[in-house]
């Protein structure tokens, strides 16, 4: 059986009671059951019968290749045509994506159901099965994080006083190409001195000093999926506070990806990480990871405000808690991992030492 199809069969085998077939719409989650990678499509998934997809004329000859097993229907606006298709397949309940479907359009889809076809609202049904990874979204994934890594290598040497945060995101973007990458993972953080502190920061024309932190937040997308990792460096002379700051934030990580196990609660990872930030005198900025895959930030979440799911096989997930002083500078370490029965493998293996640039 090809991977999509298995894929298929698990979410037949999720179905509840109150639902005959799903329409799935969210592009991504196409891209998980299909193989098909443009941006306008939905598969019907019944429980019995076989798939159905639609997508319009700029992709047939794409949706052929990349799905050639699956029925397609030529259609531009591809959720209502796969609503009246669905009409004549005696389907008598019709499972939508809550989380993707606008208020606009359920009523465009209420309205070509009729009296014959009835809407349930689903949530995350996809997006549950796409946290377990398959081998092949484990290479993909490994492979990315591969050449994040190599990334991550060759800027090293590059980094010295009067390069700009610009212009060492165009370099690692250059650098991961070149590896093999067919993208960004997501926009690059390249922050220096008081910009580390900021977590989220935008790369400026702000040039590199000597005593600066340097933190570099980026990834690599191979063949769909999202690396994601974060070292924080330092330009000679470091601080004392800075050599101690990032040992802080070295152990806590190290004690993350530790607990990071088959059975764990991702709530009770990210308050581990909270109170261990807390308990070093400084306070937790944002949750300790989340999960990646097709998405950069997908399920599960390791955050408070996390389902009560437990980490099982083959979730990968970053681990990456932070520690930010305004005005002076900041620490964050990132790993992606990946669950297994041996714990968290990291898929990301640069040092997590503070390297010292001189």
């Amino acid at each position: 059986m090809l991977p999509h199809e298995q894929r298929r069969t698990r979410l037949i085998a999720s179905f509840p009671d109150t639902i005959d077939a799903i329409l799935v719409t969210r592009i991504v989650n196409v891209r998980y059951l299909t193989g098909f990678t443009g941006s306008n499509g939905a598969v019907l998934i019944r429980r019995t019968g076989e798939p159905l997809m639609a997508t319009d004329g700029r992709y047939l000859t794409q949706v052929a290749a990349e799905a050639p097993e699956l029925e397609i229907l030529d259609a531009r606006a591809v959720a209502p045509a796969m609503v009246e298709r669905t009409r004549s397949l005696g389907v008598g309940r019709l499972g939508i994506e809550a989380g993707d479907v606008t208020l606009e359009l359920n009523e465009v889809l209420t309205d070509v159901a009729g009296d014959a076809l009835s809407l349930v609202a689903t949530d995350g049904m996809v997006e549950r099965l796409r946290s377990i990874k398959d081998a092949g979204e484990v290479e993909a994934l490994a492979r990315a994080c591969e050449i994040t890594d190599a990334g991550f290598g060759e800027i090293l040497p590059r980094l010295r006083p009067g390069v700009s945060e610009t212009d060492v995101a165009w370099w690692l973007h250059g650098s991961m190409r070149e590896h093999g990458a067919e993208g960004l993972a997501f926009d690059t953080i390249v922050a220096f001195g008081p910009h580390s502190a900021i977590p989220h920061h935008r790369p400026s024309d702000r040039t590199l000093e000597a005593g600066d932190l340097v933190k570099l937040d980026f990834g690599a997308r191979y063949d769909g999926y999202h690396a994601d990792m974060t070292r924080t460096v330092v330009i000679s002379p470091a601080a004392e506070w800075q050599r101690d700051l990032h040992a802080v934030v070295r152990q806590i990580q190290q004690d993350c990806r530790e607990a990071t196990v088959i059975g764990a609660s991702p709530r009770d990872l990210d308050q581990l990480a909270r109170d261990s930030i807390e308990g070093s005198g400084h306070q937790a900025a944002h949750g300790l990871g989340h999960g990646v895959g097709l998405e950069v930030h997908e399920l599960p979440f390791l955050s408070v405000q996390s389902s009560a799911d437990r980490l099982v096989d083959r979730v990968p997930v970053t681990v990456e808690p932070g520690v930010y002083l305004p005005g002076r500078g900041g620490v964050r370490i990132e790993d992606t991992v990946i669950v297994g029965a041996d714990g968290a493998r990291s898929l990301t293996t640069s040092s997590r030492e503070l390297i010292e640039i001189s």
